[in-house]
């Protein structure tokens, strides 16, 4: 009796496993495609603010190819070429900042032709709220010192937070964070100054979906 009542328990169990299983799949399977869209929606505002409408004539979302760069993150990472008239004018390249003080801080640098910097915002990261999330632009404008900055060779001493003899502002209680974020725009600025013609020729699209 006690063997068979057990052997009943177990397979009810099984069928609301099995159901529940089905039903997260359903799930995710009805939100995926609405939750891309979203993503798209809101990296492409972020993209319009960095690179505004009058900086090019093409659509930056589908102007996107893969750069192969571990410098720049640990897979290859989307880059989103702005272009007037068939010529660039701008890039916008995802990167992470590996060292931040709650792991990866993922970033979108945007970089003139000139080489210059468009403006830079944080897209995803794991910083403690009130101290490290400051690198958020609705949290606050540090994010846009970087502004028409540029970078002069590696041994370019302005990048750097000020309490390593640079020009950038540290948070109180925080220097970790805007340390890493300031070191990761520096390395993608100077891959962009080296690399630009060659990522121009990159053929591998993103495949409609950023990383």
């Amino acid at each position: 009796m006690i063997a068979r009542s057990m052997q009943r328990n177990g397979l009810i169990l099984a069928a609301f496993a099995v159901v529940a299983t089905l039903l997260v799949m359903l799930t995710a399977r009805l939100t995926a495609e609405p939750i891309a869209r979203e993503q798209q929606r809101e990296l492409l505002q972020v993209l319009n603010q960095l690179i505004p409408a009058q900086a090019h004539d093409n659509d930056l979302y589908a102007s996107c190819r893969l750069i192969d760069d571990t410098d720049l993150a640990a897979s290859p990472t989307p880059m989103y070429l702005a272009t007037r008239n068939g010529k660039p004018t701008a890039a916008a390249v995802e990167v992470v900042a590996p060292n931040g003080y709650s792991g990866g801080i993922r970033l979108l640098v945007a970089i003139n032709w000139d080489n210059t910097i468009a403006g830079v915002r944080t897209l995803k990261h794991q910083e403690t709220p009130g101290l490290g999330d400051k690198i958020e632009h609705r949290k606050s404008d540090w994010i846009t010192s970087f502004n028409g900055m540029i970078v002069n060779g590696s041994d370019d001493q302005r990048w750097a937070v000020q309490r390593d003899g640079g020009v950038f502002d540290q948070f109180t209680g925080a220097t970790i964070t805007p340390r890493a974020v300031v070191q990761a725009v520096a390395r993608t600025v100077s891959k962009f100054k080296r690399n630009k013609d060659q990522w121009l020729q990159q053929t591998t699209a993103c495949g409609g979906q950023s990383s």
